[in-house]
């Protein structure tokens, strides 16, 4: 879950990741859930958090669990297919966003990778993440053919950050938004983020910014002493019951 360019402390940042990978699984507003074959899918976002405008609707949220799941069917179970996928019947999915694919069986994490930063549309990140998460996440090996029915999808979609300018480390205190906000901190080529669910695990300001510049590589308390730039984003969540 690392962007491009991130340098860190390899330790903190496997922690810290699979942590947040997993509380991607946890509360949040939940949706009435929807039948997809043998699978239900039901929506989770943070009341509020996002625009009207940014959100998806149940139907396009199920449409993107779906097409990770498909992506990841076609690579373990018929690989030599080249056809091109289904065109997305949304224009939403032409839309550049940051996109997050998280695998799990039973609970625990089997596969999590993420742009914040969008390199491709809506539908063809999903695409592209849904095979990083179930094949090239370093920290596991390649998702096998009888892992497969046992795992469960989920798909966050991230609206674009924006600056959070402040003025001092009191000032930035004030401004975070335990439980709403992604953050991202970044200095030179030091740069990290926590998606909004790990306020769950971190719901204290400091200790949320202090673990996140250690996931940048920086000194803890960075945030108190350092200048740094700050962007936030919000996230909605679609995933497998």
């Amino acid at each position: 879950m690392r962007p491009a360019g991130t340098s860190h402390s390899l330790a903190c940042s496997v922690r810290i990741i699979l942590t947040m990978c997993i509380l991607l699984l946890a509360i949040e507003v939940r949706a009435d859930a929807e039948e997809t074959g043998t699978h239900r899918i039901k929506e989770k976002v943070k009341e509020g958090a996002m625009s009207e405008a940014d959100k998806l609707t149940e139907e396009e949220g199920k449409h993107l669990v779906e097409t990770a799941r498909k992506t990841i069917q076609k690579a373990l179970f018929n690989p030599k297919d080249r056809s091109e996928p289904d065109s997305p019947s949304s224009p939403k999915f032409q839309e550049r966003r940051g996109t997050f694919v998280t695998l799990t069986i039973n609970g625990a994490l089997r596969g999590c990778i993420g742009h914040i930063i969008p390199q491709e549309s809506l539908i063809e990140g999903v695409r592209v993440n849904a095979m990083n998460a179930a094949f090239r996440d370093p920290r596991f090996s390649p998702l096998s053919q009888n892992e497969f029915e046992k795992i469960r999808v989920e798909v966050s979609i991230l609206t674009e950050p924006k600056p959070l300018p402040y003025t001092d480390a009191n000032d930035l205190l004030a401004k975070l938004r335990p439980g709403t906000d992604g953050l991202i901190l970044r200095r030179g080529y030091h740069q990290a983020t926590f998606l909004p669910q790990v306020w769950e695990q971190l719901p204290n300001r400091k200790d949320f910014l202090t673990h996140l510049c250690l996931k940048a590589g920086l000194a803890g308390d960075a945030w108190a002493h350092d200048k740094l730039e700050v962007h936030t984003y919000q996230v909605q969540a679609f995933e497998e019951e």
